[in-house]
């Protein structure tokens, strides 16, 4: 173990202990949407207080998180191709299949004063065709890569539908992981889409029957050194947030977290470059079988860092969190999203925003309160939604109450 541990911090070399000496509070103090979901144009202002949302079930309440989750890398807390998130009575209005849509906030807290992101259509080279893409800008300027949004914010959410995160595939787990490490090394989101940009180039190389071995071993080459540096990253974060969440656990279940896969096996037993030559050679050896089953990562020796699966242990119970209760297991993952939210505070001084969805639907009132105390013990600026105010109480005066209402936010005073 002691050895896997050094690998792991020789992989890193650094990017996840930052040493920053004051903390920060990372807050959207003004959040605009175009034509996002049942929203031509909302905007909310909140003085980087946190918000309750309240409002009848499909008013649009959880629209206004899943806006917020487009501000970090990746597909926002429902997954939603980027076209399927234009609103669509200005689709049957304007009798187009492409519309434009944006999410714009300012923050608070963050290097960057302003950031938004969006949709745009772009024309291929020699103009035949075109295609959507996700558009970004820092500060009114257009960045290419969105991995650059997790270089200004962050946020962790908690939504209805990861109830059954940990009996689901391992997608959803190692998404879960991925939030938590981009919170506190940004530089995570570079690598995981370099990882898979070279995955897919090598992927079309083997559908294609292009067996060329100096471009194959070159994508190989840049599949093993961005999964290990992955690997590396999401081991250290599950072992400190592990270590946190036990130290901090309050009425919320500490947790062992455990990666599962055959780079982080690799890790545990040797150096990295050790295991980047293992990683190169499995795929060199797995060419044939990869390109008839036009899937990457079919060796017989464990899975690769885009197969890798997250396992949590409840530590009181002593038990897999997936052979847990439904409500254990709600608990538990609350208990992991604030954890998450410490983390980040302590490494990069920057305290991360919290989605919240319908939280008052799956904990019970005991919980609840532990919730609400936790965040404000944290610091966080959290964006809750439930369908009725009451029972958000207890943030009278801590929080920005608004009404949702057919494409409407009312902001009470």
């Amino acid at each position: 173990m002691t050895q896997g541990l050094a690998a792991v911090s020789n992989v890193l070399s650094g990017p996840v202990r930052k040493g920053h000496a004051s903390h920060g509070r990372l807050a959207v103090t003004r959040l605009t949407l175009s034509n996002f979901r049942n929203y031509t144009h909302a905007r909310m202002e909140t003085d980087g207080m946190s918000v309750v949302l309240t409002g009848d079930n499909g008013a649009g309440k959880t629209n206004f998180l899943e806006a917020i989750s487009f501000l970090i890398p990746g597909s926002g807390l429902r997954r939603a191709k980027l076209s399927d998130v234009a609103n669509i009575d200005v689709k049957k209005q304007k009798d187009e299949t492409f519309v434009r849509w944006a999410v714009a906030a300012n923050l608070a807290g963050s290097s960057a004063p302003s950031i938004g992101t969006g949709i745009e259509k772009t024309t291929s080279q020699g103009g035949q065709g075109s295609r959507e893409k996700r558009a970004v800008h820092v500060d009114g300027q257009a960045v290419r890569a969105q991995s650059e949004l997790a270089e200004h914010f962050s946020c962790h959410w908690l939504t209805p539908q990861m109830d059954r995160l940990f009996q689901g595939g391992s997608d959803g787990r190692r998404r879960f992981l991925d939030r938590m490490v981009f919170a506190v090394d940004p530089a995570h989101a570079g690598r995981t889409s370099g990882y898979m940009h070279a995955m897919r180039e090598r992927s079309r190389l083997l559908k294609d029957g292009k067996m060329d071995d100096a471009w194959l071993s070159a994508l190989e080459e840049t599949m093993a050194a961005k999964g290990v540096a992955v690997a590396a990253a999401r081991m250290d974060v599950a072992k400190r947030l592990g270590d946190l969440c036990e130290r901090h656990s309050g009425p919320f279940p500490s947790a062992r977290l455990v990666i599962d896969g055959m780079v982080e096996g690799l890790l545990e037993k040797g150096p990295a470059l050790q295991a980047e030559d293992h990683i190169k050679d499995v795929l060199r050896a797995s060419r044939t079988l990869d390109g008839q089953k036009g899937t990457t990562g079919n060796a017989s020796d464990g899975k690769l860092s885009h197969q890798s699966d997250l396992l949590v242990t409840h530590l009181p119970k002593g038990q897999l969190a997936a052979m847990c209760s439904t409500g254990e297991q709600k608990i538990l993952l609350t208990g992991l999203v604030l954890g998450a939210a410490r983390l980040g505070s302590l490494d990069e001084g920057k305290i991360p925003v919290l989605l919240l969805d319908e939280v008052c639907a799956h904990l019970d009132e005991h919980h609840l309160g532990a919730l609400f105390d936790e965040v404000a013990d944290i610091g966080a600026q959290a964006w809750f939604t439930g369908t009725d105010e009451k029972l958000f109480h207890q943030l009278k005066g801590r929080a920005r109450f608004a009404s949702v209402a057919g494409g409407n936010i009312t902001v009470k005073e």
